[in-house]
């Protein structure tokens, strides 16, 4: 699974989602891309099964980018435990996403094989997303409408 090799503090406050993807909004290395509607916590799990799909649909052909890393640890206290007595320990690693981040890049395939793959993917993620190509959005960000 993904996770960083190491960070500053093992611990982190929950954060907010709130706002639009200012960063990573673009497709800057395939011609498919996969883009979030809807912001949402993706596990290191989902990605890798996301990956997985995409790889095995194109028979490993052409070239996948994975666009997003979880670098936020998540804490979880173990069930029938009391109040207090401190955070939980750390659970997993998550990447927050928010509406028009690109997640997931893919190149040198046919378009349909393309679209295929990445509504494979889809179905392996918590959130909403949609299919977007490069010769639609002629290299400027994804629209969210």
């Amino acid at each position: 699974m993904l996770m960083p090799k190491r960070v500053k503090r093992r611990k982190q406050f929950r954060g907010s989602m709130t706002g639009k993807a200012l960063r990573g909004n673009t497709l800057t290395y395939g011609e498919y891309g996969l883009v979030a509607v809807e912001p949402c916590w993706i596990k290191s799990n989902q990605i890798e099964a996301a990956r997985i799909a995409l790889t095995r649909y194109t028979k490993r052909t052409g070239k996948v980018w994975i666009k997003i890393f979880p670098d936020k640890p998540v804490t979880a206290k173990p069930a029938e435990t009391r109040m207090g007595s401190g955070k939980g320990t750390l659970e997993y690693w998550v990447a927050v996403v928010k509406p028009g981040r690109v997640m997931f890049e893919i190149a040198g395939v046919p378009e349909e094989s393309a679209r295929e793959a990445l509504r494979l993917a889809m179905h392996k993620l918590p959130c909403k997303c949609k299919i977007v190509a490069k010769a639609d959005l002629e290299g400027g960000a994804v629209n969210e409408d």
